[in-house]
C-alpha cells in the first residue's frame, strides 16, 4: 500500500515537473541584460551606444548606429543616401564607471537558458569576449548573444536563470574603446549544425574558434523592438513576432535531407511537402529566414527566385547576398555560399 501511495506521489511531481519545463519551453519572459533600460522611456541617447562617422569629410556620433539594422556606412545612391552595413544585434550604453571611465555594469542572462557557447579570447572573434545562451521556447532553440565583456562568470554548459550576473560589460574586440564600452546583444536564430565543416572547406586560410557559433551562423532578430512589442504583448512568441516582418527576398534550394531549418523551427513551414523538388526559403532583408515552402521546382544550386524591386544595387540592401539592379537580380557568390550552408553538405 505505502508502494503505491509513493508511486502516485511520485506521478503528481512528475506532471507538475512536465508542467513546469512545458510553461519554461513556452515562455518569452525576456529581461534588459543591464541596468540601462531607457530602451523603455524612449530615449534612444541614453540606451544606444553612439558609432563614430566620418562621411564625406563630416565627423560625426550618431547614437542610431547602436540600433539594430542597416544603421552604419552610408552611401550616396541615385535613390539617396543608403545605410549599408548591417547590424545584427544591439549595443546597449554603460551606466555605471569607476574613477578611471572604466565600465562597471553588470551584465545577466535574458531568460532562462544553458551556456552555449564561452570564448575567452578577445583576438578569435569581432565580439572580443562572449557568451552565447540557448533557450528553449515553443519547442526551438534561439540564441542570446553577450559581447565586447571584459570579464565572465560562467562556463559553457551552465544552466542560468533569467537576470542571473553571468559578465562585467567592457571594450574587447574590435572597433571600440573604453569611452565607447558598451553591450552588444542579439537574438539569434541558427543556419546549420554543419557550419564548422562548410566553414572549414570555403574559409581554410581563416580558422574558426568559436564552432557553431561563430557569428557567420546566427541570424540576429531585432530584439529591441521584440523587447517593446513584449510590453505591450506579454504572451507574444517569436514566430508571431517575426511574421510581422517583410519578405524581401527568397531563394530556391535543392531538396536535401542536411536541410536543418524544418526541424529547428518548424514553425517556419508552410503547404504541402509531399513530392516536392525542392525548398524556396523567404528572407527578411536583414537575412532571417521567415517561411518554408515545398516546390516543385528542380535547381541544382541555390538560386534566387524572388525579390522586391528596387532602383538601388540589391548588394547595398541584402548584405551583399543578393547584387545587380532590378531583372538583372542574383545571388552573390558570397550568397550562393551562405546558401549552400543551409543544405550543407549537399
Amino acid at each position: 500500500m505505502r508502494l503505491f501511495a509513493a508511486a502516485i506521489v511520485l506521478a503528481i511531481f512528475s506532471s507538475i515537473a512536465m508542467r513546469t519545463q512545458s510553461a519554461q519551453d513556452h515562455a518569452l519572459d525576456l529581461v534588459l541584460p543591464t541596468d540601462n533600460d531607457a530602451l523603455f522611456s524612449g530615449d534612444g541617447p541614453a540606451f544606444y551606444q553612439y558609432v563614430e562617422r566620418n562621411y564625406k569629410g563630416m565627423k560625426s556620433t550618431p547614437w542610431e548606429g547602436g540600433k539594430y539594422g542597416f544603421v552604419r556606412d552610408p552611401t550616396d545612391t541615385p535613390g539617396g543616401v543608403v545605410y549599408t552595413r548591417f547590424h545584427e544585434g544591439i549595443d546597449i550604453r554603460s551606466v555605471r564607471r569607476d574613477e578611471n571611465g572604466e565600465p562597471l555594469d553588470e551584465v545577466r542572462a535574458i531568460a532562462d537558458g544553458k551556456v552555449a557557447h564561452v570564448n575567452l579570447v578577445p583576438g578569435y572573434s569581432n565580439y572580443g569576449k562572449y557568451i552565447v545562451i540557448e533557450h528553449r521556447w515553443d519547442g526551438s532553440s534561439y540564441y542570446s548573444l553577450y559581447g565586447h565583456l571584459s570579464s565572465i562568470r560562467v562556463h559553457s554548459g551552465d544552466s542560468v536563470k533569467r537576470g542571473q550576473p553571468i559578465a562585467v560589460m567592457g571594450y574587447t574586440g574590435v572597433g571600440i574603446n573604453r569611452e565607447r564600452a558598451h553591450l552588444h546583444l542579439e537574438l539569434d536564430l541558427m543556419f546549420s549544425h554543419q557550419f564548422e565543416a562548410w566553414h572549414d572547406a570555403l574559409f581554410r586560410n581563416d580558422p574558426n574558434h568559436n564552432g557553431i557559433y561563430n557569428g557567420l551562423n546566427l541570424a540576429g532578430l531585432d530584439i529591441a523592438r521584440l523587447y517593446l512589442a513584449l510590453h505591450q504583448n506579454p504572451s507574444l512568441t517569436i514566430p508571431e513576432f517575426l511574421s510581422g516582418e517583410e519578405t524581401f527576398y527568397k531563394v530556391t534550394l535543392p531538396k536535401s535531407p542536411h536541410f536543418e531549418l524544418p526541424k529547428l523551427y518548424s514553425w517556419m513551414l508552410a503547404g504541402n511537402r509531399n513530392q516536392q523538388a525542392s525548398w524556396e526559403v523567404s528572407f527578411a532583408r536583414s537575412g532571417v529566414p521567415l517561411k518554408l515552402e515545398p516546390s516543385d521546382k528542380h535547381v541544382t544550386q541555390p538560386e534566387l527566385s524572388y525579390i522586391k524591386k528596387s532602383s538601388i544595387n540589391y548588394s547595398s540592401l541584402t548584405r551583399d547576398i543578393v547584387s545587380g539592379h532590378g531583372e538583372t537580380a542574383q545571388l552573390t557568390g558570397y550568397g550562393r555560399q551562405l546558401m549552400r550552408l543551409l543544405i550543407y553538405p549537399d
